[in-house]
This record gives C-alpha cells, structure tokens and sequence, in this order.
C-alpha cells in the first residue's frame, strides 16, 4: 500500500471508532499490533495487541458514557507513518476534556501496527482520567 492508501485506512479507523464500530475498526489493526499512550495516568501505557487497543478504546467510551470522540482535523501521510491530528473531546465526572491531539500510526501490509497517542497537554490529560 501507499501513502494514499495508507491516509484512507486512518481516516476509515477514525470513522468507524467515533461511530463506535469496534467490527469494523478492528478489521484495520494487526493482530499484533501494539498502541501507546503517553503519560503517567491510569491509561497511559503501551496496549499489547488488537484486543488490548480495542478494549482501551471501548475504556474511553465507558469512562464518559459515550462523549468521547476523536474530531479529525487533519491527516499527513508518508512511506512509513501516517499522522493524525484531531481535537479530542469527553466529558465524564463533572469535568471536560477538549484538546488537541496527535496520533502517529505505522501500517504495514494493509494493517495498523502501531500507534502512538499524545496530547496537547498530557497533565490535564491524566487529571481528567483520574
């Protein structure tokens, strides 16, 4: 695949997790592919394989009963990485999270094989997961 074809499989994986389509979004990933999320909160960290990256991105839904959404704002493709900037928005406990954020993805073969997360402000991040 090229970079083109890499950019329309992200853009695919943003529809399908802001439409909550977990089948659909785990077609995209490797079966081995690892996601990381920087950070020192209780999600930060680095999820082990599609399952784990699927039932980190089901967390995020379940913890703001379903306000979580990743708005992509903009996707930047290469050979090797696909960049995605989005502006995040959750709500959950009294408090909002709206910020920006960047995903850098590797896909290989067709497939997701890593990601990388990070935010705008990864204190305020952790705080509004904590």
């Amino acid at each position: 695949m090229g970079t083109a074809e890499n950019v329309e499989l992200v853009r695919r994986g943003f529809e399908a997790f802001n439409a909550g389509d977990m089948a659909s979004l785990s077609e995209l990933f490797a079966e081995d592919a690892v996601w990381h999320v920087a950070g020192s909160g209780v999600l930060s960290g680095a999820k082990q394989g599609r399952d784990a990256i699927l039932a980190y991105f089901g967390e995020l839904g379940a913890r703001t009963q379903g306000t979580f959404q990743a708005n992509l704002q903009d996707l930047v493709g290469g050979e090797d990485h696909t960049v995605a900037i989005q502006q995040t928005h959750a709500e959950a406990n009294g408090k909002t999270l709206d910020m920006a954020a960047v995903i850098t993805f590797v896909v290989q073969d067709g497939k997701v094989t890593e990601g990388r997360e990070f935010f705008e402000d990864t204190g305020q991040a952790d705080e509004f997961w904590a």
